[in-house]
């Protein structure tokens, strides 16, 4: 996926470092060369020897390196890459990369390339929610850089929160997003993920069961082929993909708007579990418990987004994918289904509870189309995702 690619990967110098060196490994296994480059602090946590074996070159650590420079100079070596990669970008990068500061080899290459910049932010949980670092990710995002991570999770200084580095083949999704040009490069796809939330009250809502797991790897496998993913998503339990434009919605209305605006797309794919209905007049506050006395809901129908878009007379796009997760006469709900809305496939899983699939790692589906329906065997979500990029794109191509 990344054969003739070169990545310059700039290793600052926090406790992730060390991920760097699965990170130089999976790099080169999907074809790209690796030019590693070091700063000072990075040397206290990975050793220049560690990661010159690992990609197979020199490590570049020292602004001021004559041979270095008679060789390749600096300026040479910010340019000859198709990507630049800082990870981790400690906060101390990021600061001197949004001030635009080059006091030693790796703020210099920054501010002299002309090649795409990609950051994978590592540090403490407080230092990352500081206004200032946030400024600074703010000016960076205006500069064009993209951001991968970071996650949530604990931290070396026994701290839990957002800060860490995102995993390698995180990292390298994003970068073959990001270089890779796939089958779907320069066509744009709307994905929808997730359930939406219909408020009571201010505390209680209704809404569908939906992880989002699907809409998620749906979304990160179209990236994978080339494609600009518009990822809206209702409040689902996982995070959304790297390398997406995410829109966050509560409400099925919400949806509907984001997706309208995202139009126009070459594609359109809806897997999230939109709630059909929502409450009339929902209460600005709590609605308390009286004993003896239950609270009279009323209820009226959200805006079908999928049966609008499918029946769009302008802007629809070319191919509209629409989910249908049933417990019974699976085939045949799903086959009027799309019949009624009116989209050009449909895919139906069986979630009833003897199957086990509603919340879990895999799924079962069948693709119904205008050529009729394709039963695929069952396997983990990010497997169906990926089949499912592979049929848009033989689509769309």
């Amino acid at each position: 996926m990344l054969s003739g690619k070169r990545i310059l990967l700039i290793i600052g110098g926090g406790i992730a470092a060390y991920k760097c060196l699965d990170l130089i490994r999976r790099l080169r296994e999907r074809g790209a060369a690796v030019t590693p480059v070091m700063t000072r602090a990075a040397a206290e946590f990975v050793t220049p020897l560690s990661v010159s074996a690992l990609a197979g070159e020199k490590v570049y650590t020292d602004l001021f390196d004559l041979t270095d420079e008679a060789e390749m100079g600096h300026i040479q070596l910010s340019r000859v890459a198709d990507l630049v990669l800082v990870a981790p970008a400690t906060a101390d990068l990021m600061a001197k990369m949004a001030q635009g500061m080059a006091g030693d080899l790796a703020t210099t290459l920054l501010l002299a390339t002309d090649t795409p910049v990609m950051i994978a932010p590592a540090m403490n949980v407080r230092m990352w929610e500081h206004r200032a670092t946030q400024r600074n990710l703010e000016v960076l995002k205006g500069d064009g850089v993209s951001v991968v991570g970071p996650n949530d999770g604990d931290m070396a200084c026994g701290e839990y929160g957002p800060g860490r580095m995102a995993e390698p083949l995180e990292i390298v999704d994003a970068v073959v997003g990001a270089l890779a040009d796939g089958p779907l490069h320069g066509k744009r796809i709307v994905v929808t993920s997730g359930p939406t939330h219909e408020p009571i009250d201010p505390v209680r809502y209704i809404a569908n069961r939906s992880s989002g797991a699907q809409g998620k790897a749906i979304a990160a496998a179209l990236r994978a082929l080339g494609a600009e993913v518009v990822f809206v998503t209702g409040p689902a339990d996982v995070a959304p993909p790297d390398g997406v434009e995410v829109v966050r919605v509560e409400t099925a209305r919400e949806m509907r708007a984001a997706v309208l605006a995202a139009l126009p797309a070459d594609a359109a794919v809806f897997a999230a579990a939109v709630a059909d209905w929502r409450v009339v007049g929902a209460s600005d506050s709590k609605i308390k418990k009286v004993a003896g006395a239950l609270p009279t809901l009323a209820f009226e129908e959200n805006p079908d987004i999928l049966a609008e878009v499918s029946q769009m007379t302008e802007d629809r796009p070319g191919l509209v994918v629409g989910f249908a997760a049933e417990t019974n006469d699976v085939i045949e709900n799903a086959t009027a289904k799309r019949t009624r809305k009116g989209c050009d496939w449909i895919v139906a899983n069986d979630v009833s509870p003897a199957t086990g699939i509603m919340g879990g790692s895999e799924n079962a589906v069948t693709l119904i189309s205008d050529t009729g329906a394709e039963a695929w065997p069952r396997m983990g979500k990010d497997a169906v995702a990926r089949q499912l990029a592979a049929r848009i794109a033989d689509a769309l191509v």
